[in-house]
């Protein structure tokens, strides 16, 4: 049995020394410390870090220091196995995952280890919990650290909305609520604000480091018919060093361009979710090792993904957020070394985000259908057991499920298992607050991709806009886009702007909104009801309809 190690403050690390003598790091990167003062100093810590930052060294020089176990939630088997496989070539402590492919008998054993302190880290993917013997074995080890990677996809505003994700907040408590690190590489405010709420951090520290990738260009290239945007494209890519990463919006794009490329003589191949899993892996393994030139992809492609030399991020079709659109472009230039963006738009592409992210809506009839069968039964239930009963998608159960649990109508044990809350009694008017919820979030959805259309329609600095989404304030042109190139000018801030960035208004109609960026005579406005709103900022003054908003 491994021994223990002592609790220590941050005040008493020497960070830098550590980071050189366990991971051979020269310095630590910007964040890092920040991230790891908030550990040891007990602080439940939210990191949003660009990709290629080193969020995994936050919780590798972590769970190493701190006393007890460090457990890792992430969504992907692939990236867990590759974290196990760097922690032990490290050798900061044993690692090891348990996850739907591993067989029942290893997983006790691993669990086994990490009750006796033999075992410093464990991966497991959020579905996990829904196994018993697995939750009540941590909950009697109750570890230390409670790792959540990619941690936006807790949010329903983000643009990976994972729901096996949405009980983790309940899971932490569960085990004692030990120290939480959440990680994400973007998260726009109104996100980190949701990731907060969900994971019920308490004193928590939010640490944000600058989204500005300057190595990377940025470029729109803007058509009106397929064909010359497949042309466009095309040559762009014989042209440009590589290996680089295009995006498309479907699996039939990213098979057309694959085999135009291999035409041309250039080593491509695809990659998306119809694919058998051997597949996949085969064609990541040969982007990753250099046998391919270009790696053609849907967005099943990226999360985890770190290959150091990206070229470039092409996208045939444009992406469904600037969250998600941000995220694919910060996986080009990780050496630091130039690289290129550029977003080959076509209006009519717009179209086929809305299709792809539109969700049908619930009807009253179906939430009261959920409701009603959730306090017959009087027990928990699974989502499948539910929606098989209801004879409706998993998808459309999951939907309702989510508004219902919003109003405090029911409740989602640790193990994933629905419960209606016996205190609550549904009537037509929960039913009707939940279709609201639900028509918010259609809302919204349709809200983001109006914002990432924005950015392809955009005449100012592409840099500017990203990170005014972002949250952080951008005072010059950045020079290395491709409008700054075509002599764009920053518009200067002026007095006309009587609301401070990210600071929170109050509309009459639409509620409680944050302020995210000011564009000419317009104030673009995120409300937590209906998404984001252009507003003409002569109108909003002239008619009162902002007020700031002051939260109790």
């Amino acid at each position: 049995m491994t021994q223990h190690k002592k609790q220590v403050r941050s005040r008493q690390i020497p960070f830098e020394k550590l980071a050189s003598a366990l991971f051979g790091y020269k310095e630590l990167r910007p964040g890092q410390q920040d991230a790891l003062r908030s550990i040891f100093d007990g602080h439940d810590t939210l990191a949003v870090l660009p990709t290629g930052s080193g969020k995994s060294f936050i919780y590798q020089f972590a769970g190493h220091l701190l006393k007890g176990a460090t457990v890792i939630i992430s969504p992907l088997i692939a990236l867990q196995r590759d974290q196990v496989e760097n922690i032990g070539e490290l050798q900061i402590g044993n690692a090891a995952l348990i996850n739907s492919l591993e067989r029942a008998s290893d997983s006790t054993e691993i669990l086994e280890d990490l009750e006796e302190g033999d075992l410093e880290f464990l991966f497991l993917a959020p579905e996990q919990f829904s196994n018993d013997e697995t939750f009540e074995k941590l909950r009697q080890i109750q570890p230390t650290l409670f790792v959540i990677d990619e941690a936006h996809c807790i949010s329903e505003w983000g643009h990976d909305f994972r729901p096996d994700y949405l009980r983790l907040g309940q899971i932490i408590d569960e085990l004692g609520h030990p120290r939480v690190l959440a990680l994400t590489a973007t998260a726009a405010p109104p996100v980190r604000e949701e990731i907060l709420e969900r994971l019920h951090m308490q004193d928590a520290k939010v640490i944000v480091q600058g989204f500005d990738r300057p190595n990377i260009w940025l470029g729109v290239e803007s058509f009106q018919d397929e064909s010359t945007k497949k042309k466009a494209l095309l040559e762009r890519v014989q042209e440009s060093e590589k290996p680089g990463i295009i995006y498309a919006a479907t699996r039939k794009h990213a098979e057309e361009i694959a085999e135009a490329l291999q035409g041309l003589d250039i080593k491509a191949d695809y990659y998306h979710a119809g694919l058998k899993g051997d597949r996949r892996t085969e064609v990541q393994a040969a982007f990753m090792d250099d046998q391919l030139d270009v790696i053609v992809a849907t967005t099943a492609f990226g999360m985890g993904v770190d290959k150091p030399n990206v070229r470039f991020v092409y996208h045939y079709d444009i992406s469904d957020s600037v969250d998600a659109y941000y995220q694919e472009i910060g996986r080009a230039g990780r050496d630091g070394e130039p690289s290129r963006a550029i977003l080959f738009y076509c209006p009519k592409d717009i179209n086929i985000r809305y299709f792809l992210t539109g969700r049908s809506p619930v009807d009253a009839e179906e939430v009261e259908l959920v409701a009603e069968t959730l306090q017959a039964h009087g027990k928990a239930m699974t989502t499948k057991e539910l929606s098989e009963e209801l004879h409706l998608s998993q998808t459309k159960t999951m939907q309702i499920l989510t508004a219902l649990e919003e109003l405090h109508a029911i409740e989602t044990l640790p193990n994933g298992e629905v419960t209606a809350r016996p205190e609550h009694t549904i009537h037509p008017e929960v039913a009707l607050e939940a279709l609201q919820i639900d028509e918010s979030r259609r809302q919204h959805n349709r809200s983001r991709i109006e914002m990432i259309r924005g950015y392809a329609e955009l005449d100012h600095c592409l840099r500017e806009y990203l990170l005014n989404y972002f949250g952080e304030a951008s005072n010059a042109t950045c020079g290395h886009c491709a409008n700054c190139d075509a002599g764009s000018t920053l518009q200067e801030p002026s007095a006309d702007r009587p609301y401070p960035m990210n600071s929170r208004v109050q509309h009459k109609a639409w509620g409680v909104g944050l302020v995210m960026r000011y564009e000419e005579d317009k104030i673009i406005v995120l409300f937590e009801e209906v998404g984001y709103k252009a507003l003409s900022l002569t109108v909003v003054q002239e008619n009162q309809l902002l007020t700031p908003h002051n939260e109790a």
